[in-house]
Formats: C-alpha cells, sequence, structure tokens
C-alpha cells in the first residue's frame, strides 16, 4: 500500500504551512505553493448553479434510455440500431472525462464548465431535431463528449475553494443533485416522451444548459496551484501519485459493484414479467435513496471517520445485494434499490470526497481519472456478467456482487484510514 504523502498541501489539498522545513533533497523540484482554499463552503447561489450544471448533465445522460422505443418507430429503425445512440454517448462521456480534467487544470474551472455546457446545449438541440436515426447516434456522441465536462469540473471547484475537513458536506450536496438528475432522466423521460414527444426531451437541456452558460458568466474562477508548463504536466502529477492509483483501483472495484450490476434491476424484474413501467420506477428508487440518505451524511460527517462512513456504506450495498441474491420479487428488488442507493451516499461520497484531495495541484485531472475508473469499472462489470444475465442468471450475478462488496470496503476503509 502507498505510503502517507509527506507534505502536508498533497495530503488535504489546504494551504502549506507558512514555515515549511527545507526539503530533504535540496536539488529537487519543488511544486508551487497552493493557494489556500477558502474558509467558506461557496455562496448558495453558486452552489446552486454548480448543482444544476451536473443535475442537466445527468438528466441528458440518463434520459435516452426510457425512450429507445419511442424514438425507434418515428425514425425508422430497429431498437438494437437506436440502442447504439445510448452506447455511443457512454463511450464518448468516457473517453472526453481526462481530455475535459486537462483542459480545466489548464484553462480553469468555470471556464471549462461554460464551454462544455454551451456545447453540450447545441448538441442536445441537435438531438431534438434529428430527422433520422443516424443523426440522432451521432448528436447522442456529441452530447456525450461536451456535457462530460461537467461533473469533474464541478467536484474540482468545491475541491479548490472548500477545504479538506470541510469539503464532504458540499461535495454530497453536488451528488444529491446528480442522484435527482439520473432519477429525473431515468423516470420522467418515458413519460415526458410518450405524452408530449421525445424531441421535447432532448429539448429540456438544451435549454438549461444555455441558461446555465449565461448563469454562470460572473462566478470568480477559484485560486489553483499551476500543474506546470508542459502541457500534459497534469497527467504527470496524477499518474506519479501512488495514492492516486490506490483511489482510481478503489473505484474501478466501486464501478463494478455500484453501478455495473445495479444496471440489472430491471432486467430482473422484467424477466419474472412485471412491466417495463413498473420495473424503471423500481430501479428509479436508487435515486431516492441516494438523496434521501444524502442529508443523513451531511450530519454524520462531523461524527464519523471517513473510514466509518465507508463501512457504513458498503454494509448497506452489500445487505441489498445479498437480499437481490435470495429474492428477485418486487418489494424485496425495492429495497434493494434504496439499500443501494443509501449506500451510494454513505461510499461514494466519501470516496469522491477523498479523490479531490490526493492531487490538488492536478484537481481536476484527478477527479477525471477517478471517473474514468468508476465508469471503467461498470463497463468491465456489464460485459463479465453479459452471457450470465443473457441466461437470466441474475440470482448468480447479484451473489458475486454481494461478495464483491467486501473487499471493495475493506481496501476503501483501509486505505482511507491510512491516508492522511
Amino acid at each position: 500500500m502507498p505510503s502517507a504523502p509527506s507534505t502536508p498541501s498533497t495530503r488535504s489539498g489546504g494551504p502549506a504551512p507558512s514555515a515549511p522545513s527545507a526539503p530533504s533533497d535540496p536539488s529537487a523540484p519543488t511544486a508551487p505553493p497552493l493557494p489556500p482554499a477558502t474558509s467558506t463552503a461557496p455562496s448558495t447561489r453558486a452552489l446552486r448553479l454548480l448543482r444544476a450544471a451536473g443535475l442537466v448533465s445527468n438528466f441528458d445522460r440518463f434520459c435516452i434510455a426510457p425512450m429507445l422505443v419511442l424514438i425507434a418507430g418515428p425514425l425508422g429503425t430497429d431498437l438494437s440500431t437506436m440502442a447504439l445512440a445510448a452506447g455511443v454517448y457512454y463511450l464518448a462521456y468516457g473517453l472526453m472525462q481526462p481530455v475535459w480534467g486537462l483542459a480545466s487544470d489548464r484553462m480553469g474551472r468555470i471556464r471549462v464548465l461554460r464551454l462544455s455546457l454551451a456545447a453540450g446545449s447545441l448538441a442536445a438541440a441537435l438531438s431534438a431535431l434529428a430527422p433520422n436515426a443516424t443523426l440522432l447516434i451521432v448528436a447522442r456522441a456529441l452530447s456525450g463528449a461536451c456535457f462530460a465536462a461537467c461533473i469533474p469540473a464541478t467536484l474540482s471547484h468545491v475541491g479548490d475553494v472548500v477545504p479538506a475537513e470541510r469539503r464532504q458536506r458540499p461535495l454530497t450536496d453536488l451528488m444529491t443533485a446528480f442522484s435527482l438528475g439520473t432519477a429525473l432522466g431515468t423516470v420522467t423521460a418515458g413519460v415526458l416522451a410518450h405524452y408530449a414527444g421525445w424531441r421535447l426531451v432532448f429539448a429540456l437541456p438544451a435549454l438549461l444548459a444555455g441558461y446555465l452558460w449565461h448563469a454562470l458568466r460572473h462566478l470568480p474562477e477559484p485560486a489553483r496551484r499551476p500543474s506546470g508548463s508542459p502541457l500534459l504536466a497534469p497527467f504527470r502529477v496524477v499518474l506519479g501519485s501512488p495514492w492516486m492509483w490506490y483511489v482510481m483501483a478503489v473505484a474501478l472495484l466501486e464501478g463494478a459493484v455500484l453501478l455495473g450490476f445495479l444496471t440489472y434491476l430491471a432486467p430482473a424484474l422484467e424477466a419474472r414479467g412485471v412491466p417495463a413501467s413498473v420495473a424503471g420506477a423500481v430501479s428509479a428508487l436508487y435515486g431516492v435513496g441516494a438523496m434521501a440518505c444524502a442529508q443523513l451524511v451531511k450530519k454524520l460527517v462531523d461524527r464519523w471517520s471517513p473510514a466509518v462512513l465507508i463501512v457504513a456504506g458498503g454494509a448497506q450495498a452489500g445487505a441489498a445485494y445479498a437480499l437481490a441474491a435470495v429474492s428477485r420479487s418486487v418489494p424485496v428488488l425495492a429495497v434493494t434499490a434504496l439499500l443501494l442507493g443509501s449506500g451510494w451516499s454513505f461510499l461514494h461520497t466519501t470516496i469522491q470526497t477523498w479523490a479531490t484531495a490526493v492531487t490538488p495541484e492536478a484537481r481536476a485531472t484527478g477527479v477525471a481519472m477517478f471517473g474514468v475508473s468508476l465508469y471503467g469499472g461498470s463497463a468491465l462489470a456489464g460485459g463479465l456478467t453479459a452471457d450470465a444475465a443473457g441466461h437470466h442468471a441474475y440470482g448468480g450475478i447479484f451473489l458475486a456482487a454481494a461478495l464483491l462488496t467486501i473487499p471493495l470496503t475493506l481496501a476503501a476503509a483501509v486505505g482511507r484510514a491510512r491516508y492522511r
């Protein structure tokens, strides 16, 4: 396991001491001093705008899945072709994470966030106007590439302006908004598409992203420590940190457990003859659980250590999948979804907060690489279990997920406890 970083600024992202001791190797290069984080959280208006940006991004990302059948008919294509629109979105979203993270470290958080929202607004509008399946698939790929900056930029902004010891509360607020965007995209998109048309669903994030681009124009850039003159210097900082590699490994496992296996809740119900609308509503309880428990986590941050919060989240996730392994009835999977959402609030927000502190001089790139690992783990879990899902072996899939929560929880809790 990597040893803890040696300087306070590397440990927490907070201000360096006023009289640092001389480095042990006088010839070694030293990083520029890190500007101190502000002593208070962002203003209410600023945090509201950051939440809204993440919400719009997640709504745009998750809204297409419930509409695939409704879109395929009018565009004269089949469901498998239409599913490409969702697949290319996720691919572009993941691939652009490190690109936007690097841009954010080089250009500034708010500048990149506004650029992402402006481009995402245009791409979403193109999605709403697409006359055929080919152009819609292209438009969704562009949307994924553009909106990919919103989450890491908002998280990095909070990491820049809030001291590490106070950071989890505003980050929890952000991730509550992200969960709300996921739930709205999953639940309401299908209803809106059925009654008002699928083009309106894509028009909503286009309009909201355009508004946020305008509203964020006066939000100041936070002070950041420069990562060096070479273009790829932030990547060298991130990939040169043993602790960042450790956090990314934890994120890979977390993505598999909390995102990859989560996608099988609705199919497990539908395999038992449950209507798709009911299965979707049960899956959406994940977002409800995440939002409800986010407020509890905010109250416990000052009372429980990060390791204890991680253990609490891992225990809930393990219990959720154990229940699903025993029974795939509607009530049981409803409880499973709620527990997974609650576990996400405890586990993921703590690990995400950790990720913002490891490489403060390249924070956005670190957060982006954390995201790549998270979504990579989700994709890996999906690929490894696709054959079992094709045979409706959901009991075994959920049992595997329950067992994987054990190494995830141990690795995350032990690592976070040793990190100082």
